[in-house]
């Protein structure tokens, strides 16, 4: 079955204007106009990020939606896929994000947009811990580009954390996968958008 609904999921300090997110949004519009995307903007805590993920698919089809995740947002598109069974895409996923912010906690300024300033809670780390997923119900699921060379996260621990998924695993890049624009018909092909 044709993916119908597709969900992208933006990383930490980031928003739907990364490069990625508008890549995607981009070829979504030109190539699968026929296709629902919707890229929120998340908010700062893990708890209001999930419900208005939850509200936002709640009327799409489990079985012909799937999601893309970048960094933390690869950590939310892997509760996604297990709460509703769909494909995932992962981009240099965080693995444990719980333990990584706890040190942020703090004010931080929007990547995309450095007038924008939110706050990251203490409570939020209790909050993402909520949401941590163990283990993978359907592997087969998952596809999770993952960069040697990223430089904020381990790539040893991401291949670790998702066995039995199909891992395409980069030589050099970083954490933003500066060169996405080269792995995008492969993520594409996984997704299997309708046309």
């Amino acid at each position: 079955m044709p993916t119908t609904h597709l969900l992208y999921l933006h990383g930490f300090r980031s928003s739907p204007l990364s490069t990625k997110a508008r890549l995607m949004a981009a070829r979504v519009a030109r190539a699968h106009p026929r296709v629902t995307w919707w890229c929120p903007q998340l908010p700062p805590s893990p708890r209001e990020a999930g419900a208005l993920i939850e509200h936002g698919i709640q009327a799409w089809p489990p079985g012909t939606m799937a999601v893309v995740g970048s960094s933390l947002g690869g950590f939310y598109a892997s509760w996604v896929a297990e709460r509703w069974a769909c494909k995932a895409v992962l981009l240099n996923p965080a693995v444990d994000p719980a333990r990584d912010l706890a040190k942020y906690i703090g004010e931080h300024t929007s990547w995309h947009d450095p007038a924008e300033r939110f706050f990251f809670k203490a409570g939020y780390v209790d909050e993402l811990r909520q949401l941590a997923v163990t283990g993978l119900a359907q592997p087969q699921n998952y596809l999770a580009i993952i960069a040697k060379g990223d430089e904020v996260l381990d790539w040893r621990e991401m291949t670790g954390r998702y066995p039995g998924a199909c891992i395409k695993l980069l030589d050099g890049s970083d954490h933003a996968i500066s060169d996405f624009a080269g792995h995008m018909d492969e993520v594409f092909s996984f997704l299997n958008l309708q046309t």
